[in-house]
């Protein structure tokens, strides 16, 4: 069921008379700002909106793809946007092969004083946009605080997401080198943390174009020349969340391949353990072998010839171990 909440600010102070159907009003007016959040809507409110506020059509399309990935396009008189919230699920999954992350999409429309938000899903946390919004001083900075106040709660999520997959990690590199961890379960969480790497970093790398793209439009939609500074940092968040999730591939990467290596080397030991105490167990089967031939030979029926069979068996045993042991081959 669509749902649709407003929030309405003129001369700087917020007012409680909004309407979605005057939005184009509150719009119109000089010493006003909006902000439309539509929750799960349909495609004739989108599209009666569009026609009232004259919004790309294809972008009116892209808010409600299923698939759509995260971009940012500038047109004459909006700007649109799609970003990913990444969230870590509470409590954690108990299956390895479950993801640890939930996304949430959400597109926008940033007018010269107006934001519109679209949601397909209602995991992300809304009412903190409202609160950043309010700590960088409400519309006194217009509509870019509350397109900052957005990107920098997604952006925060995104961090919080790369930290924990950190943290997975260096539980994997702490049970590498033990041979006593199950191997099945090992292999379970290193393939998740790879899907998950993988999926955040869809999401994370492109940020950086989202962001560039906003910046760069900021004349036209009329951001405030004081929110530069926080765009930079905002930038160099997005900067430094790239980056970092860049590395963590490198090194789940790394944990891969080296749990492969141990596995060879771990082959290795085993079938070098195998073929010394074959050649051990050799040596008294050619023996008895020998003197259970069905032809005279030296000591046959005689106690001196079991003594000499069996001296030799313990002698070339002995031989043999010392040499294999010497050699760490057993």
């Amino acid at each position: 069921m669509t749902q649709v909440r407003g929030r309405v600010w003129r001369d700087g102070k917020p007012i409680d008379d909004f309407e979605f159907s005057a939005i184009s009003d509150c719009l119109a007016s000089d010493d006003t700002l909006v902000w439309c959040d539509i929750y799960s809507p349909d495609h004739a409110i989108l599209k009666d909106l569009a026609q009232e506020l004259n919004l790309n059509t294809w972008a009116v399309e892209d808010a409600l793809a299923d698939a759509e990935r995260t971009k940012a396009v500038v047109y004459r008189t909006h700007t649109f946007f799609t970003v990913y919230a990444v969230s870590v699920k509470e409590p954690p999954p108990s299956v390895f092969t479950e993801s640890t992350l939930e996304k949430q999409r959400i597109s926008a429309f940033v007018l010269p004083r107006g934001l519109i938000t679209v949601r397909l899903s209602n995991g992300f946390d809304i009412d903190e946009v409202s609160r950043r919004f309010d700590e960088l001083g409400g519309q006194e900075y217009g509509v870019g605080s509350l397109v900052h106040g957005l990107l920098d709660v997604v952006v925060d999520g995104h961090f919080d997401a790369v930290q924990v997959l950190d943290e997975g990690i260096e539980d994997l590199e702490d049970v590498l080198f033990d041979d006593t961890a199950p191997r099945k379960e090992f292999q379970h969480r290193t393939f998740q943390l790879r899907k998950d790497l993988v999926a955040l970093r869809r999401v994370v790398l492109p940020m950086r174009e989202v962001v560039l793209a906003i910046q760069h439009r900021r004349l036209e939609t009329k951001f405030a020349v004081e929110l530069d500074p926080l765009y930079a940092d905002l930038y160099d968040h997005v900067q430094r969340a790239s980056e970092w999730t860049e590395s963590l591939r490198d090194m789940v990467t790394t944990v891969f391949e080296t749990n492969l290596s141990l596995q060879d080397a771990r082959l290795n030991t085993v079938m070098k353990k195998l073929t010394g105490w074959a050649a051990i167990v050799a040596v008294p089967t050619a023996i008895t072998g020998f003197y259970g031939q069905n032809v005279d030979y030296p000591g046959i029926d005689t106690f001196s010839g079991f003594l000499a069979s069996s001296a030799i068996i313990v002698v070339f045993v002995a031989v043999l171990y010392w040499a294999f042991k010497r050699r760490d081959w057993i």
